[in-house]
């Protein structure tokens, strides 16, 4: 496993993190199985684990506990984050911050993550959704210092919406938020553009989530492919995006090299970019873990097949569906 330094935090993180989101609330998530994948990523070298309380309304978080439990002897790293208060995802521009992160409100779930995790700090507590709009507001920074001068946060980050990678430019400039969470993969490479800069600039870390655009760069979907009703994907992967992911991704097939997989590749481009402090996969099984952290082993991609995957690039912007 290699690291890298999580912006000006200073903290070494493993390149390839873990993405809870699908340990809890998705179809397929077997609690056994879901720990013999967290305990062995631990092996392998994995120390950033990046959970939020809506995800199936704190059980990951208290997934995560027992991991850090049974490690306290290893030095994992935390990141979480704060649901909006009106549980819509993603924020819209005419969305008030009195309505989705009041003070009160920040300082309400920060507390039930702690308590979730069964720690008494958190590493890097995030915003699950945000607008730049918010930037000036002095409610969120006054709550946020707060947490931060108790000791109950060790640093802020803001998980950006979905295809808006400029959602947050000026809030990254008050100097308030330590690290991005953003959609970055070989289809989204619009980070690239203004964010990815930024945050350079600024010393910031750089979380890449959604590294396999949510399934469709495992290879594995059709456009057949469908899921239960109660699975998230089902509302994503409607005809209209899957059927347009599915071409994309074939079309990634033939460039895939001699004895790797179409996932390894996109790991791979990511890892390529030195502003990405971690990428986090959502990992249930354990062969999708030692697969992921394998490609954690400091080899490039060769230059004429990375130029190739950067004309890849798929811009696109929110929908009713996106999320």
């Amino acid at each position: 496993m290699q690291y890298r330094t999580f912006g000006r935090t200073g903290w070494q993180v493993s390149e390839i993190g873990y993405g809870m989101w699908g340990l809890a609330g998705w179809t397929g998530s077997e609690r056994q199985e879901v720990d013999q994948a967290l305990d062995r990523s631990v092996e392998l070298g994995c120390n950033f684990y990046d959970t939020a309380w809506a995800y199936a309304e704190g059980l990951s978080e208290q997934i995560l506990a027992g991991l850090l439990k049974r490690y306290s002897d290893k030095r994992l790293y935390v990141a979480t984050k704060i649901p909006p208060k009106n549980r819509k995802w993603p924020s819209k521009p005419d969305y008030a911050l009195k309505d989705v992160f009041p003070a009160d409100y920040i300082v309400e779930y920060t507390e039930k993550s702690l308590k979730n995790l069964g720690t008494e700090t958190i590493d890097l507590q995030q915003f699950h959704v945000w607008e730049d709009s918010w930037s000036e507001q002095d409610e969120w920074k006054e709550a946020i210092q707060k947490l931060t001068k108790e000791g109950k946060v060790q640093a802020w980050g803001i998980s950006i919406n979905r295809w808006e990678p400029n959602n947050a430019l000026q809030t990254l400039r008050t100097g308030l938020i330590d690290a991005v969470q953003v959609i970055y993969n070989i289809f989204d490479q619009a980070p690239e553009d203004n964010l990815f800069p930024l945050c350079r600039e600024l010393n910031l870390g750089v979380i890449a989530r959604v590294p396999f655009d949510e399934g469709t760069l495992t290879g594995t979907l059709t456009k057949e492919t469908t899921f239960p009703a109660d699975d998230w994907r089902s509302t994503y992967f409607v005809p209209q995006n899957l059927n347009a992911s599915v071409d994309r991704a074939d079309a990634l097939k033939p460039l895939v090299p001699e004895g790797m997989t179409l996932p390894e590749m996109a790991l791979r481009f990511i890892l390529q970019n030195d502003d990405v402090s971690t990428t986090i996969p959502g990992m249930r099984k354990l062969r999708n873990v030692e697969a992921n952290m394998a490609s954690s082993d400091g080899k490039n991609l060769p230059a004429e097949l990375l130029a190739e995957l950067k004309g890849h690039r798929w811009d696109r912007t929110p929908t009713e569906w996106s999320q």
